[in-house]
């Protein structure tokens, strides 16, 4: 990795982190357990494929499968006709019922660690959470991140001037995709195409 994630001040805005978090709700089941093929189940599984993320901005193009902690990725970001291939590694998975506030919430999530050569450092968490007394879902992103030292002088420059647009950018749409995606697979399942 191209940074500790135990380092103390990663989450501290006035050490020159970025710390972002995003909510976005997604359509609300019934309380209790997720519904099989219900809103948190579909959204799950766009979480674990990492379908969530806006293919004009970034894919994955290496390191598929469910993400495991320690299993590499590269990533394929995009700008302005320029490809960039990003390293990252999966830290955390989260995959259970958690309290949250004095509430039981079900949640499925992963994060990944930039790697060296990467445009930037730091760690991104997705996750899909139900909170079990109400029935709402929500996609959650939290990131933290920071420039690398190390690209050549000109690509730190153009992340400089273009980096920070591009990630809220890539997060406005990774929540709509969620959203749009989530919404989409659901009524495909209550309007099931006829036999050909």
């Amino acid at each position: 990795m191209n940074f500790d994630p135990c380092q103390h001040d990663v989450h501290e805005p006035e050490s020159g982190w970025e710390v972002d978090d995003y909510r976005q709700p997604l359509p609300p089941e019934p309380p209790g357990p997720p519904l099989p093929g219900g809103s948190w189940q579909i959204a799950r599984l766009l979480v674990q494929n990492y379908e969530y993320a806006d293919p004009s901005i970034i894919r994955r193009v290496s390191g598929a499968g469910p993400p495991e902690p320690g299993r590499n990725m590269l990533l394929e970001g995009h700008f302005y006709g320029l490809r960039f291939y990003l390293g990252v590694r999966v830290g955390d998975v989260i995959d259970e019922t958690v309290e949250l506030n004095g509430r039981q919430v079900r949640v499925y999530g992963w994060n990944y660690r930039t790697l060296q050569g990467h445009l930037e450092r730091g760690q991104m968490d997705q996750e899909v959470r139900k909170w079990l007394d109400t029935g709402d879902v929500e996609f959650h992103i939290h990131a933290f991140s920071q420039p690398a030292v190390e690209p050549h002088p000109i690509e730190r420059l153009g992340f400089r001037v273009f980096g920070r647009p591009t990630q809220l950018k890539f997060y406005d749409r990774a929540c709509l995709r969620m959203k749009t995606l989530t919404a989409a697979a659901l009524t495909a399942d209550r309007h099931p195409r006829p036999a050909a």
